[in-house]
């Protein structure tokens, strides 16, 4: 793992998220909170729980501070979420651009409510911070199905040919 893959991986993970965002935006408010199903019950719910939990390995692998979790009432719109998680981005690209490869096999001791303190190797969880989103993009697939929304494919493949200019 080189920081240009993690680099690589984050800019996938926003891209993902900016094509959920565009379909979420065309949701009403009520649909946007509702409780639908899944871990988190709604959409925004999900969305908040994967904004804290990226700030909050960002913060434990020495960048940025987020303070404790974000809390999904904290957020009643689709733009307080957006306007957050741009800047939580903008902190992890900078971040990145700052590590040397190097960098990625330092131990970062951490903790985390009702597990205790442990220890993983920087490039490891900062990679866990990464796809822990992928997960959740899946959950927020179904939720908007459930609400009568074609979530669109953000499967790496298509943000490669994206990338690459070629026609999608």
């Amino acid at each position: 793992m080189t920081v240009q893959d993690l680099e690589r991986r984050f800019d996938y993970s926003y891209w993902a998220n900016s094509q959920f965002l565009a379909v979420i935006s065309q949701l009403t408010p009520e649909q946007f909170t509702q409780n639908v199903a899944g871990s988190y019950g709604s959409i925004r719910n999900t969305l908040v729980h994967m904004l804290s939990a990226e700030w909050g390995w960002l913060d434990r692998c020495g960048g940025h501070p987020r303070g404790p979790a974000l809390k999904a009432g904290d957020f009643p719109t689709l733009e307080s979420v957006v306007t957050t998680w741009s800047t939580v981005e903008q902190h992890v690209r900078s971040f990145l651009s700052n590590l040397k490869d190097d960098d990625l096999g330092r131990v970062v001791e951490y903790s985390l409510p009702n597990v205790g303190t442990r220890a993983g190797r920087l490039g490891d969880l900062l990679e866990h911070a990464v796809t822990h989103g992928v997960h959740h993009r899946g959950q927020i697939a179904l939720l908007l199905r459930v609400l009568g929304c074609t979530p669109g494919n953000v499967d790496v493949l298509f943000y490669d040919t994206v990338k690459s200019g070629a026609p999608a």
